[in-house]
């Protein structure tokens, strides 16, 4: 899997710098693309806005490859891309205004809603999946780079820099020792969450 990743991330850096972008994002495409739309979908929550981002995400790929400077991998550029057109989508300005053809269909009842809690109707995993995507965007994201795709933490600060400027080593240090606590805490509170729900003992936490 890793070398197959060096293999990817050397045909993307081959095909830049022979200026062909499109190639280049396209190959990036074939090799990331199944992971970043994922990625895109568990922050998003909504299949609509998840493909808005997805299409924004290559949007801002093809515009951006160009001026890709290579200092850290490309993955985890594209991460960060895929994270700010997240940010972009639920920072943007929300439609109001109702459809006309929306308008003109009856209301219908809304069905009686079982008293069940969606944690005791389903299995474990897909409990301990309910309590994730319960956090924060910013705390789910924090949790797919370092758990699911283990990133380093250094790759983590640069996905999650805010800044326009690239950031020098200490100030990256210092984002992921930030982020490092911000984790920490993170685990803490799906513990709490879980013990709540019954889902784990509170003995089983460890030290």
């Amino acid at each position: 899997m890793a070398m197959d990743r060096e293999q990817l991330e050397q045909d993307i850096r081959e095909l830049c710098s022979r200026g062909d972008t499109g190639r280049a994002v396209e190959r990036a495409l074939q090799g990331y693309g199944v992971e970043i739309m994922r990625l895109i979908a568990s922050v998003m929550h909504n299949p609509e806005q998840a493909n808005d981002g997805f299409s924004l995400f290559c949007e801002n790929l093809l515009k951006g490859l160009p001026g890709f400077r290579w200092e850290s991998s490309f993955r985890t550029w594209a991460y960060r891309l895929a994270r700010n057109a997240c940010y972009q989508l639920m920072h943007a300005p929300a439609a109001r205004e109702t459809p006309v053809t929306a308008s003109l269909i009856p209301e219908q009842p809304e069905p009686r809603r079982s008293d069940t809690q969606p944690w005791q109707r389903t299995s474990v995993k897909e409990r301990f999946r309910a309590l994730r995507d319960s956090l924060q965007p910013e705390e789910r994201m924090i949790l797919m780079f370092r758990v699911d795709q283990r990133l380093s933490w250094t790759e983590v600060a640069r996905v999650m820099w805010d800044e326009n400027e690239p950031p020098t080593s200490a100030a990256l240090n210092r984002k992921a020792t930030s982020l490092r606590q911000q984790f920490q805490r993170i685990k803490a509170h799906l513990r709490t969450m879980a013990i709540g729900q019954g889902l784990i003992e509170q003995d089983n936490l460890g030290g």
